[in-house]
């Protein structure tokens, strides 16, 4: 089993009260790779619906942000690779 990877920037290094902040997070996870599954729906009569392919992700990383200081952090985008956040200082 891969262990998940992940690495966390903030727009800088010092903030004043109510400057905004962002917070890019690149992650990864090895095992979590796409599956096509294909759904063929059969009646009690024998009648088969024509097949439909669909690509779903067992099981994909979730991520969660959170500070110290109760602060409320907004997921502004998230494309399962990097997602970014935003807070208020």
């Amino acid at each position: 089993m891969a262990t998940p990877t992940v690495t966390a920037a903030l727009n800088g290094s010092v903030f004043t009260p109510g400057q905004q902040m962002l917070l890019t997070v690149t992650y990864s996870d090895a095992d979590t790779q796409p599956l096509t599954v294909t759904i063929v729906i059969t009646d009690a009569k024998g009648n088969s619906s024509a097949p439909v392919k669909t690509t779903v992700v067992i099981d994909p990383l979730t991520l969660t942000v959170a500070d110290d200081s109760g602060r409320a952090w907004a997921r502004i985008s998230d494309n399962g690779a990097v997602a970014v956040y935003r807070s208020v200082a």
